[in-house]
């Protein structure tokens, strides 16, 4: 049977999203804190006598109405309030670790918001320590390879980053790399220039969000000005032909997040997003579920409703899995055992009868 007859069955049948969950992928773009389900938000606050200004979860859950990234925001520290202790950092690390081998997430690294708990008392150490636990147990018993990026909430200022950094330092083992999230208007990659220095003298990878509400101007930065290896989002770019064809050029991966940024309103409909144009221009986009307990879906369920409304196919598919191993910061010989695992599932699943 022919490739192109094989992409045309999958298209008019559910065999596409069913070869979508069971393929292997990573995951690159992932706040971890954004994946505390209303469930276990109500269930940590009653352990913690922690209140919170919503009767039920169903009353949380119908506050998930944003109109842009700063209303999500506020939701979402409020959310993060109930994390006290090294059990709720594990518990919550651990549940999305669960749903992640359910969409064969095979990879995955995840943002963490240290500033976001240690300005309200929690010392680092508890944090760091109980997401170590839970990505050394996912490793052991779900098969999935785990790191942690720690983030700096980019509406702070730079001086209490270095604070961050400086605090972060005894425990840079169990943390890969820095970022740089939280309200992205009015806080350009500049602001951070010292502290990403540091981090890049210390021999940690660099991720930066931009271009997600942004303008170009905040990805050029991102790149010349904090070293950034990979674009959180970066969406935007389109805008900027002379960006484009230098993310072309130097193979800088993008870590999509389409539907975060349909809840966001950075695109009015998803059929509108233009993942499939970043793909067609050569660009090493991925996809990714961003803050999935909050937008509406964990990363196989981005990949479904991507592929159902920007009419994707098999070899997009392949691709976009590619790309997220590719773009990943495991070793190379963990990206070449995760292509021939992917390559493995493509031949297993058309194998001739």
């Amino acid at each position: 049977m022919s490739e192109a007859v094989q992409h045309t069955e999958l298209m008019l049948s559910d065999r596409l999203a069913d070869f979508l969950r069971g393929m292997p992928k990573a995951e690159l773009h992932i706040h971890i804190e954004g994946s505390l389900e209303p469930e276990l938000i109500f269930q940590m606050a009653q352990r913690n006598g922690v209140s919170l200004p919503y009767a039920s979860v169903e009353a949380l859950r119908a506050a998930y109405a944003f109109t842009n990234l700063q209303s999500f925001l506020d939701i979402y520290y409020a959310g993060a309030s109930v994390l006290l202790t090294e059990v709720d950092f594990f518990d919550m690390a651990w549940a999305y670790f669960l749903r992640a081998r359910a969409d064969n997430v095979i990879h995955a690294e995840l943002f963490f918001d240290p500033q976001t708990h240690t300005m309200r008392g929690v010392p680092f150490a508890v944090v760091i320590n109980g997401l170590h636990r839970a990505v050394e147990r996912a490793r052991q018993e779900l098969g999935i390879r785990a790191s942690l990026i720690l983030c700096f909430l980019r509406h702070l200022s730079e001086d209490e980053a270095l604070a961050t950094l400086e605090e972060a330092k005894p425990y840079i083992g169990r943390f890969i790399g820095v970022g740089l999230d939280s309200g992205e208007l009015g806080n350009p990659p500049e602001k951070f220039a010292r502290v990403f220095a540091e981090a890049r003298r210390l021999g940690l990878r660099i991720v930066a969000h931009a271009g997600e509400e942004g303008p170009p101007a905040y990805i050029w930065g991102a790149l010349d000005v904090l070293g950034a290896e990979r674009i959180d989002h970066g969406v935007q770019a389109l805008k900027d032909p002379a960006l484009v064809e230098r993310l072309v050029r130097e193979h800088i991966p993008l870590t999509v997040c389409p539907l975060s940024n349909i809840k966001l309103c950075v695109f009015p409909t998803l059929a509108q997003h233009n993942l499939r144009e970043l793909l067609d221009r050569g660009l090493v986009a991925t996809i990714n579920s961003d803050d999935p307990a909050y937008f509406g879906g964990y990363i196989n369920q981005n990949y479904l409703e991507t592929f159902q409304a920007l009419q994707l196919n098999l070899g997009h598919a392949r691709r976009l899995a590619e790309n997220s191993f590719v773009a990943s910061f495991a070793s190379a010989e963990e990206k070449c055992r995760d292509l021939e695992r992917l390559v493995a599932y493509f031949d297993q699943t058309f194998a001739p009868a």
